[in-house]
């Protein structure tokens, strides 16, 4: 017998939607408590970053725990990251890593790198992350001239916005064929979409959308978690 499916539409005064909701706080407060699975390191590392003054810089919870879910479905062992800051990121990526696995850590700001260490050490997968204190162009050309293009999984880009372009030329290139490369930050804060926002990070920004919307190396989707990721798949 073959298998059939029903689809029995909600009735009432449910209102449903044909586009993304709007996370109010209490429907926010839901989705991080219906499926969110944060391991008490990243946890504490999230409220040490809640101390410091630039604690906005850091992904949230569930983008932490959705590129984490990305490393797995990819089956990455080899990762890149451009911006490290506290370390957030990379620590979710890395606890989601095989044993074998290794990520490439991008930053120059010791001060926020040195809270990164501690905790990875604290997670015990310090030997799994590389980090270079050095501009992150010149650290991805050097892993490019030595001959690791089309060999990385992964690449998560969330640093100076005004370089963003060229990052994401360089990771495209050390990526593997099938590879992802994900984009932060590309809604900013809805500026993207005032054309009357000319400052430099917006325009960067909103150029670099514009390019992968039409860009025939990869396959896309922009996703509105956080403060927007963009996804880009290296066919």
């Amino acid at each position: 017998m073959s298998a059939s499916c029903v689809f029995i539409l909600p009735t009432g005064s449910i209102d449903m939607s044909n586009k993304t909701l709007n996370l109010d706080a209490d429907l926010y407060r839901y989705l991080q408590l219906a499926s969110l699975r944060e391991p008490e390191v990243l946890q504490a590392l999230r409220e040490k970053t809640a101390e410091l003054p630039l604690a906005v810089m850091q992904v949230s919870p569930e983008q932490g725990q959705f590129m984490a879910l990305l490393v797995r479905l990819l089956g990455a062992r080899r990762c890149l990251e451009v911006g490290v800051f506290t370390g957030y990121s990379a620590l979710a990526v890395a606890l989601a890593l095989p044993k074998d696995g290794r990520l490439v850590g991008c930053d120059i700001e010791a001060g926020y790198t040195d809270v990164a260490q501690r905790y990875w050490r604290k997670a015990g997968v310090e030997d799994k992350i590389t980090l270079h204190l050095a501009p992150a162009v010149d650290t991805l050309q050097a892993l490019i001239d030595a001959g690791e293009s089309d060999s990385y999984d992964f690449a998560f880009i969330d640093a100076d916005k005004t370089s963003y372009r060229r990052y994401y030329e360089q990771c495209l290139t050390l990526l593997r064929p099938g590879g992802l490369v994900a984009i932060d930050n590309v809604l900013w804060g809805g500026a993207v979409a005032d054309a009357s926002n000319n400052e430099a990070d917006t325009v960067a920004i909103r150029e670099l959308n514009d390019f992968i919307a039409t860009d025939e190396r990869v396959d896309i989707s922009m996703v509105p978690i956080g403060d927007g990721l963009t996804l880009a798949r290296k066919r």
